[in-house]
């Protein structure tokens, strides 16, 4: 039996995303077969887990052995903890310093790696009584956010003496974890900056999902797990390696809310971008482009209705699709899939838009629903 729970979205609508939390759970118990063990591992959960939705997904990813989570910004961290949410969230990407107070009052640890970063944590000390928790950002390549690695060690060394705060942890991203070379560099970059300072009782962590399944850093004691957790894949290294079965979490489905049969010649959707010279049948489905999905996919996806494979006919437009179900048994209220469940990946997708994954589960998220299952 399958047992459904729904967000506090409204579902007053034909199309929904489905979000499979067994899915979701095995990947996390595969991910961490992977990995050595004693390590921790973040799940990766800012912009509402990648589409995924975080505050239903949390209590799933941490009973399935997460350590912690990491979202962009203080508001992405303030949404978990009104919902429960008691675990260690770290905002991985940059605070204004105006801010740092309200990561203090929502127990939410903040990424460093200014001076302006350490005057505004020890005001919000003083002002709240609360030491902020701090991680430290290094940037080893990706030129985004970070202190620099020519005076890493001694803003670290700063951090470490400052009896306002709660330093917890230094880490580092990488920008190219598909080519053994560029990562390696990073890898060197960071070995010689912590060599060089005292790591006792802070977490270490360079990884994303890549970087998890493909190198192993010893300087390292946390993983941070995203993509992989949704059961996409990122970009791998040629390299030898065991890859884990990973399964997909979301899928995209709508319901058939009309059904005809075209003349001969006829034409689809706007500047009838499809035509054909025989009838058709003909099944709209209420997905369009406001809903995430792009209008350049228009003509070029398939999706699943009944065990068939069909078409996508003509210009995706705002609200709508349409599909060609010539030859196939199929009423109004049926159910066609677009990704997952036998129809297309998320993959398949971003390779036709020149694109990744991660761009089109966030896309997704606009106005369809979620429907959680298990």
């Amino acid at each position: 039996m399958k047992n459904i729970r729904q967000s506090n979205i409204s579902i007053h609508r034909d199309s929904w995303v489905e979000i499979n939390l067994e899915n979701l759970a095995h990947n996390i118990k595969e991910i961490r077969r992977s990995v050595p063990q004693g390590k921790k591992l973040l799940a990766v959960v800012k912009a509402d887990a990648y589409g995924h939705g975080a505050v239903m997904l949390a209590p799933t990813i941490l009973a399935s052995g997460c350590d912690m989570l990491g979202v962009a910004s203080i508001d992405e961290g303030i949404d978990l903890r009104n919902a429960k949410i008691g675990c260690e969230i770290l905002v991985l990407g940059a605070v204004p310093v105006w801010a740092v107070e309200n990561a203090v009052n929502s127990d939410i640890s903040i990424s460093i790696f200014s001076k302006e970063h350490l005057n505004a944590c020890k005001q919000a000390y003083e002002r709240t009584g609360k030491k902020p928790k701090v991680h430290v950002k290094i940037d080893t390549g990706m030129n985004r956010i970070g202190v620099q690695p020519r005076v890493a060690v001694e803003f670290i060394n700063e951090v470490r003496k400052a009896d306002y705060l709660l330093f917890q942890g230094i880490f580092t991203h990488l920008y190219e974890a598909e080519t053994v070379s560029e990562a390696q560099k990073q890898i060197d970059v960071w070995n010689k900056i912590i060599s060089q300072i005292d790591t006792t009782g802070l977490l270490l962590h360079i990884q994303n999902t890549a970087g998890t399944l493909c190198y192993d850093v010893p300087t390292s004691n946390m993983l941070r797990i995203g993509i992989g957790l949704y059961g996409l894949a990122p970009d791998y290294p040629d390299k030898e390696f065991k890859k884990p079965d990973l399964k997909p979490v979301m899928s995209l489905k709508g319901r058939v809310v009309h059904i005809h049969e075209t003349g001969a010649p006829a034409g689809v959707s706007y500047c009838h971008t499809f035509k054909t010279e025989k009838p058709i049948k003909v099944a709209t489905i209420p997905v369009g482009y406001a809903d995430g999905v792009s209008r350049l996919l228009s003509n070029k996806i398939t999706a699943e209705l009944n065990g068939k494979k069909i078409r996508q006919i003509g210009n995706i437009t705002m609200d709508q699709m349409m599909f060609d179900i010539t030859g196939v048994n199929a009423a109004v209220g049926d159910v066609i899939t677009l990704i997952g469940n036998g129809a297309m990946t998320m993959d398949e997708w971003a390779k036709i838009l020149g694109t990744i994954n991660y761009e089109l589960t966030c896309r997704l998220k606009v106005r369809l629903p979620r429907v959680y299952t298990r």
